[in-house]
């Protein structure tokens, strides 16, 4: 199957010299939720706003549907939903007015019916009459997503869309974003709140210094850059692991009272049984034992913290 976007060799440098994206190429599946991650000035906004045509790119090409957004800037951009950071609404217009306008830029037929439906969904409809000044700022961000709908994109793009919102508008927009995807709309989304990401997405691209580090499944990331832990409780401090343990990669704290194992949860000899019946026999008395699972946010700040040239 064919990629809806396919992004291929893309650089841009601004004027001023700075590379805010270097030689990026990732394809989007269609019907997808792919979660982009990075830190601040990573190059997740501007390769978002080059593939929406807002911004030009100095090198490579892009396609949406199959479409050149640069020769058929018109068909693409209408395939496309784009929900910004920044709040970017007309003041003095009732909601209503918003949304239709917005329908009718993209020269789509009245649809009171849907855009009455998108409004409840977004917890809007009741405030369709009221001009945009007058809201809340979590309002206005359901507005922007309402605008992003309102023609009916086939993909959607929400640039970090729960910063500094009400928990109340994040269960709204991911019930939202879910029923979209059930419908087929690819959906794009850059966040801080990497628990999200790890919740909602398929896939997982991290952006570091315009450079996508990696992109993949999101269990399977989790699986190849993931680790599991077992906590080893003692009854009893010791000073040094006894040599019976010495073929196992253990830690031991620095109280002394616990052993630390890493292992690949996945591997069909994780070697927890022989350990644990090691440890029995080192005459040390368990305590309690737990395991732990490296989260999204872990692999996330290890891979962004490590050097380009060690990966």
């Amino acid at each position: 199957m064919n990629p809806i976007i396919s992004v291929s060799n893309l650089s841009k440098v601004y004027s001023n010299g700075y590379r805010a994206l270097n030689n990026v190429s990732l394809d989007f599946h269609s019907g997808e939720i792919l979660a982009l991650l990075g830190p601040n000035g990573a190059g997740k906004t501007t390769l978002i706003s080059i593939i929406c045509g807002i911004v030009n790119p100095s090198e490579g090409s892009v396609t949406v549907g199959g479409h050149d957004i640069i020769d058929d800037y018109r068909i693409t951009r209408s395939l496309i939903g784009l929900v910004p950071q920044e709040l970017t609404l007309s003041m003095f217009v009732t909601v209503w007015n918003t949304v239709c306008f917005s329908r009718g830029l993209f020269g789509k037929k009245p649809n009171p019916a849907y855009l009455e439906q998108l409004l409840k969904d977004l917890s809007l409809w009741d405030k369709k009459d009221s001009d945009i000044l007058t809201l809340s700022g979590g309002m206005k961000r359901r507005v922007l997503i309402a605008k992003a709908l309102s023609h009916e994109p086939s993909i959607l793009f929400l640039d970090e869309p729960t910063a500094g919102v009400d928990v109340e508008l994040r269960k709204d927009m991911w019930n939202l974003v879910d029923k979209l995807r059930q419908s087929g709309v690819t959906i794009i989304l850059t966040t801080h709140y990497i628990e999200e990401a790890e919740e909602i997405a398929d896939r997982v691209g991290v952006i570091s210094k315009g450079e996508l580090i990696v992109v993949d499944d999101k269990e399977a990331l989790k699986h190849k850059l993931g680790k599991r832990q077992m906590m080893i409780e003692l009854e009893n401090a010791i000073d040094k692991i006894p040599d019976l343990l010495s073929s196992w990669d253990l830690e031991l704290s620095a109280e002394g009272n616990q052993l630390t194992y890493t292992y690949d949860t996945y591997s069909t000899q994780t070697g927890i049984a022989e350990l644990l019946r090691a440890v029995d026999g080192a005459g040390l008395q368990l305590k309690d034992v737990n395991t732990s699972q490296s989260s999204l946010e872990d692999i996330f700040i290890n891979i962004v913290n490590t050097p380009l040239h060690t990966r």
